[in-house]
């Protein structure tokens, strides 16, 4: 999805800095652990998509495959309660990796290139609901947001990562293979509950040593509304 400034957020003088001086685009998350067999290709796959300038691709590593002989030191069972969230909400009898979600509403196996392009070139043809302007000073974040779309509640959330992690994976299913992570994500927590039907002006801590994303989410495993990146 791409961000759309309103004219009505200009007008109003709320939003005073353009959120496309930062990268704007769909928001694809991949559900991949070190010890997954299966997940190479789909962590090349990300690796591609963050290359492009209309996505923001996110790697969340999950805890439950640890069992299999190898811990994965990025993995948290607060994104394997993420992906679970996802598959409540799609009705989904079980977890899996690797497994994209691509704009918080549709999932795929994430070694399916072609089809998760498929699936943003549909997302980045719908203007977002959420116009968002993120500025940071340091550790602080500053978050505005408007729309005329969305009416209710949304849950604003500011996630960072590791842009580039390489791993020697000595154990499990991918012992003996070197591989390189990008987006890794170290930490993702909630800033606010919005009421949408009111502009939000917000502030928020983050490292200002890590990139940072902001995403505006009907719920923790609905669509996303808008979302910004800022390295």
């Amino acid at each position: 999805m791409r961000t759309v400034l309103t004219a009505a957020a200009l007008a109003s003088g709320l939003l005073s800095s353009p959120a496309f001086a930062d990268r704007t685009g769909t928001v694809v998350e991949l559900f991949t652990s070190q010890g997954c067999s299966s997940c190479p290709p789909a962590d090349q796959v990300l690796a591609d998509l963050a290359e492009r300038d209309d996505v923001i691709p996110l790697a969340l590593h999950v805890d439950y495959w640890d069992y299999l002989g190898w811990r994965d030191d990025l993995a948290s069972p607060l994104f394997t309660a993420r992906q679970k969230a996802y598959a409540h909400r799609q009705d989904a009898a079980h977890v899996y990796t690797p497994q994209i979600v691509v704009g918080g509403a549709d999932a795929l196996v994430g070694s399916h290139g072609m089809k998760v392009m498929d699936l943003i070139q549909k997302h980045n043809a719908q203007p977002d609901p959420v116009a968002l302007d993120v500025t940071r000073d340091g550790a602080d974040l500053t978050i505005r947001a408007t729309t005329t779309a969305a009416a209710g509640s949304a849950v604003v959330q500011v996630v960072q990562y590791l842009p580039r992690a390489v791993r020697d994976i000595e154990g499990g299913e991918n012992a003996g293979l070197t591989v390189t992570y990008v987006n890794a994500v170290t930490s993702w927590r909630t800033a606010t509950q919005w009421n949408t039907q009111q502009p939000l002006d917000i502030r928020f801590e983050a490292d200002p040593e890590m990139p940072v994303v902001v995403i505006v989410q009907d719920g923790i495993n609905g669509p996303v509304l808008g979302a910004v990146q800022l390295d």
